[in-house]
């Protein structure tokens, strides 16, 4: 005896699957709206077949109709913006940094290339907008090492910087006398006043007015703006001047880089970066 005689619902028109006494498939007919649109979908798969690449093959895939592809709009809207950008570019060009930010509408075309070029190569270090990060200088102030003029933010770009300062720990400064010249730097604009300033060659590199020389690329010990930024300051500098910046002789010694640009970028990107760094807050 099957199944469907034990069917208390006989007439109904359910498939003779029943569970739970009452609980039943039954074998209705999909609706007119739902079988009309599987069958638009169905013609829509073919049409988009035929007009627009669709169907792997072996070594190749149809090509449709149109021979449309993604990466062919693609080109196709490069050689439009390099179109609208070739008359900028080409100024760029045959002109210098200083040139291009006295020009109103060049140097805001370049600001805007420029942040997409800063973006992928800087902001990493240097903080969105320059703010700067942990032991990355920040670019939004107009305190520069080495000279904040567009042409030496175009030279730091292309050839990187490496500053140095030799350990001042051990032989050169007991712990008691470093934590005195500490504090003299720590309390902005007392430095040239601690006689260890002179005494101990400090002012050979950082000036006899301790603001530091652009050629060289020490640092202003006046103005309370610290190139290494720490919570605790005072420690930070200490430790400085212990170990030093890039002093191969110590293996704690700081060792900050800059890297050069001049082999991953192009002399036209290195001065739309330039221009973009410049306008962070550049001196003159």
């Amino acid at each position: 005896m099957s199944e469907h005689e034990h069917n208390p619902f006989p007439e109904e028109g359910n498939t003779g699957h029943i569970w739970d006494d009452n609980l039943r498939e039954l074998a209705n007919p999909a609706p007119n709206w739902w079988m009309m649109a599987f069958y638009a979908s169905i013609a829509f798969v073919i049409g988009y077949g035929l007009i627009y690449p669709m169907i792997p093959l072996s070594d190749s895939y149809t090509k449709g109709l149109t021979g449309w592809t993604a990466i062919g709009e693609y080109k196709a809207s490069i050689v439009e913006v390099e179109a609208v950008r070739k008359p900028f570019e080409d100024k760029i060009a045959k002109m210098s940094a200083r040139e291009i930010l006295a020009d109103a509408e060049l140097s805001a075309y370049v600001e805007a290339s420029g942040k997409v070029i800063f973006g992928d190569n800087c902001a990493a270090c240097h903080g969105t907008g320059g703010a700067g990060n942990p032991d990355f200088p920040v670019l939004a102030d107009d305190d520069w090492l080495y000279g904040g003029s567009i042409e030496q933010i175009q030279a730091t770009i292309t050839n990187g910087r490496q500053g140095m300062m030799p350990k001042m720990g051990g032989q050169q400064l007991t712990d008691a006398e470093i934590d005195k010249l500490a504090n003299a730097i720590y309390n902005n604009g007392t430095v040239t006043k601690e006689p260890l300033y002179t005494s101990k060659g400090c002012m050979g590199c950082h000036g006899p007015d301790g603001k530091g020389m652009v050629a060289l690329g020490s640092a202003n010990l006046t103005d309370g703006i610290w190139r290494f930024s720490e919570p605790d300051q005072l420690a930070s500098i200490k430790y400085t001047i212990k170990h030093g910046v890039n002093d191969a002789s110590d293996p704690e010694t700081r060792k900050p880089k800059m890297p050069a640009f001049k082999d991953k970028l192009s002399e036209q990107d290195i001065k739309k970066m330039a221009v973009y760094v410049y306008k962070f807050g550049g001196g003159k």
